[in-house]
């Protein structure tokens, strides 16, 4: 930030305190691009009914940020500078609005609120002047005119209510919002309404205020929600996205009548940074769950699909082969990830050794275990894993359930 200077002794100059003011906005307006950009930014600025209610909403304080210029016109003794800069317009106090109902009843309309940065001069006052003729009664106002003189170049923000077309109730439009202007929300009046309510303005996305400030700041992912079971997950203030890993339910082991079964095969992966989320909104988990064993002879149940609302999903592996037919089961494929940035296929359940009597183990890591001879196999022990298939005349093993993690 540029600096002033001065002397002893020196004649003290108007621009130097001029040039000071300006050196420090030029720096906070760089500082202000540095951090939150060259768009608008809004903060605060709410649109609110009144209280006590009426037809009529307040907006509350708060500020605007946009690009604009040093100065347009000259400031005191110093000259216009047109160089771009970013700038913070602020209302430290809340404006309200009247606004006006239909006169034709089934008719309703709509109001829009916008706001834009504003500079302007004004708190005129006469200011004395040093009379040299006679230091001790000063000059009122230049050259004695007693004119009053502007003390202040203001920045705030402007306010503007602009009111669309009435018309038949649902088919009202809002008014454009003015070029270089932020739209705040939108206001629903209908003919006989007496109040303003909180269900009658929309907020609008472009004066969205800050997501967050500066102390709810975090590096990467810094919060972790886990998923066994089926839920939702609510997108907390502040994020935006968020790194999400899902993985299928495993499939179950093979059951067959007198002789091993196949593994089941792992549940698919997939990895995702989703992003454009929005604070409070719900979206559906789906874990998956393990595949069913067959108590009688046949194949092993298919593992379920894990999902993350829309964004992405991963399969079940399927299960074992079982059932009554001579020769070796085969385990299972594994199941496939959908729409992640990184997309794994589930492990291959793995084949029944008939010499052994032993059946085949599950596939992905986590996997169940194969058992031998009429023992039951254990229980798988991983998420997705597949479970093992039986020796002769058990039931396999179910397949392990899915998992969803978001890191936010």
């Amino acid at each position: 930030m540029d600096r002033s200077l001065v002397y002893p002794g020196a004649i003290p100059l108007d621009t130097d305190l001029l040039v000071s003011n300006r050196n420090v906005m030029v720096a906070l307006g760089a500082l202000v691009g540095a951090t939150l950009g060259t768009g608008q930014v809004v903060d605060g600025l709410a649109v609110l009914p009144t209280v006590p209610a009426s037809l009529g909403v307040t907006v509350s304080a708060g500020s605007i940020t946009q690009m604009s210029v040093v100065d347009a016109v000259a400031y005191g003794s110093l000259g216009a500078d047109t160089a771009p800069l970013m700038k913070m317009g602020i209302n430290t106090q809340p404006v309200s609005f009247a606004l006006a109902a239909p006169a034709v009843a089934g008719q309703s309309v709509l109001y829009l609120v916008q706001a834009v940065f504003g500079e302007s001069d004004d708190a005129a006052v006469v200011l004395p002047y040093f009379n040299a003729a006679n230091p001790a009664v000063p000059y009122l106002g230049p050259d004695n005119s007693g004119s009053g003189q502007v003390t202040r170049r203001r920045q705030s923000v402007q306010l503007q209510v602009k009111m669309g077309a009435a018309a038949t109730t649902g088919a009202q439009v809002a008014p454009p919002v003015d070029a270089g202007w932020v739209g705040l929300a939108t206001i629903l009046v209908s003919a006989g309404q007496g109040s303003v309510g909180a269900g009658h303005i929309t907020a609008l996305a472009q004066g969205a205020p800050l997501a967050f400030k500066l102390p709810g700041l975090r590096p990467g992912f810094a919060a972790l929600a886990g998923f066994t079971a089926s839920g939702s997950f609510t997108v907390p203030g502040g994020v935006t996205r968020a790194k999400v890993t899902v993985i299928g339910g495993g499939g179950a082991g093979g059951t067959h009548a007198a002789a091993p079964g196949g593994g089941g095969g792992a549940g698919g992966q997939a990895i995702k940074v989703v992003t454009g989320l929005v604070p409070g909104q719900v979206v559906g988990v789906t874990v998956g769950s393990g595949g069913v064993a067959s108590v009688s002879p046949g194949n092993g149940g298919n593992g379920g699909t894990s999902s993350f609302g829309a964004y992405v999903s991963a399969t079940g592996g399927l299960g074992g082969v079982g059932g009554s037919a001579a020769g070796a089961c085969a385990g299972a494929a594994g199941g496939i990830g959908v729409g992640g940035d990184v997309n794994f296929p589930g492990g291959y359940g793995t084949d029944a050794i008939i010499p052994a009597g032993r059946g085949g183990d599950g596939g992905g890591p986590g996997a169940g275990r194969g058992s031998t001879g009429s023992i039951t196999p254990p229980a798988t022990p991983g998420y997705g894993g597949g479970g093992g298939g039986s020796g002769s005349a058990a039931p396999g093993a179910a397949g392990g359930a899915g998992l969803v993690i978001v890191e936010y």
